[in-house]
């Protein structure tokens, strides 16, 4: 198992590859002191062909490999394919397409929540992977026979993961499911939100538009900071002092010194100072100009005990339909169908869900069915 590491060899490979009509693709990689993964090995194959293709090679130039991210004949097979198709997009600028993520097909196919990659190449295949090399340093070279097995492993077995999920599919006419989840999954903004919008994925800590303002300015901020730097967003400013500095509204470096949160002596800096001029800039907007705070739809009488129900109806309709409960409904998705019905703009009651488990949760909210306890099993009848 010789790693590819030279032009020459990366165009004849990705050149066998191209001839196939599906590839299967893992990435290794590092990021615990960076924002961006660091990309330390590609790996890739199809029926006959296999490669290990070495990112941190002098002068190798991976744009052939990007080509083949990017050929709209070739389908594109990955396991758990989030972060690899952000290592793509951020080193080459594109979006692999046509994907297919057996992670995503399992659940589908009924093998229950985010079912990992060895779990599911056991299943399937009856094969044990050796995954003692997973949490291993991939930028350390040379690479060991022992890591460049296991990461030829979690492409070459994702054949027949892939091959068997694809007839699961079709014989269950579930295709059209996975391709809704797919454009998810390949939608551009997923893997290039704005800073902007780096505030909704705080966990909301402040109780007045002022606060908000700040929170989102801060939190916009650090994204940027972060991703200038390549650091991790916790290196720049911890969620704990984002939350402190909305509420505490800090104008100077004096009152940055008094947070808790905050590193002493840490208000010197030339970061803290760009960080001031920012908490500044969004004190001094126009009351008509703050935002307004989320609308939060409060509790209906009733509606937790509803939520309990849908939450039954959930584990009988996946059980009944042979998928995952998971990819069917989230726990936030069935507590606003309790309190909103219809009106919830939630995954669940779209698309192929809509189809599978919606309709018969909002007819539960209306009355139109109930669940009742029969010769000792849990059945849903009309009342």
């Amino acid at each position: 198992m010789d790693l590819i590491k030279t032009q020459k060899e990366l165009e004849s490979v990705i050149a066998a590859l191209s001839r196939s009509e599906f590839v299967t693709v893992d990435t290794e990689f590092i990021r615990e002191t960076t924002f961006w993964p660091e990309l330390c090995l590609i790996q890739m194959a199809a029926p006959g062909v296999t490669a290990l293709i070495d990112p941190l090679a002098d002068g190798l130039d991976l744009a052939p490999f990007f080509g083949l991210m990017a050929d709209e004949r070739v389908l594109k097979v990955f396991h758990a394919a989030r972060q690899d198709i952000e290592i793509v997009f951020h080193r080459g600028g594109l979006i692999p397409h046509p994907v297919f993520d057996t992670q995503v097909a399992a659940m589908v196919c009924g093998f229950g929540d985010s079912v990992s990659y060895d779990q599911l190449v056991q299943k399937i295949t009856g094969a044990q992977i050796d995954k003692s090399s997973r949490f291993t340093d991939w930028r350390h070279r040379p690479l060991s026979e022992k890591q460049l097995a296991y990461a030829l492993a979690d492409v070459t077995y994702l054949i027949d993961v892939y091959l068997h999920l694809k007839a699961e599919l079709e014989r269950e006419g579930r295709a059209h499911w996975l391709n809704e989840e797919m454009d998810v999954l390949t939608a551009r903004e997923t893997y290039d939100p704005h800073p902007e919008d780096a505030w909704k994925r705080l966990k909301m800590r402040v109780r007045k538009p002022i606060e908000l303002a700040v929170l989102q300015a801060v939190a916009a901020w650090r994204e940027r900071e972060a991703r200038e730097r390549n650091v991790p967003r916790g290196r720049v400013l911890k969620d704990e002092a984002i939350y402190e500095i909305a509420q505490q509204q800090p104008r100077d470096a004096a009152g940055l010194a008094r947070l808790r949160t905050t590193p002493k002596g840490w208000e010197r800096s030339s970061t803290a100072a760009a960080l001031i001029s920012i908490v500044n800039g969004a004190l001094d907007l126009p009351k008509e100009r703050l935002p307004k705070l989320p609308k939060h739809q409060p509790n209906q009488e009733g509606s937790s005990a509803a939520a309990e129900l849908l939450k039954v109806l959930l584990r009988l309709v996946a059980e009944r339909e042979g998928v995952a409960a998971k990819v069917l409904a989230s726990s936030d998705e069935i507590d606003r169908i309790a309190a909103e019905g219809e009106n919830a703009d939630v995954p669940a009651l779209h698309g192929w869900r809509r189809e599978v488990f919606g309709e018969e949760a909002l007819k539960l909210v209306r009355g139109e069915i109930a669940i009742k306890f029969d010769k000792r099993k849990i059945r849903i009848f009309a009342p």
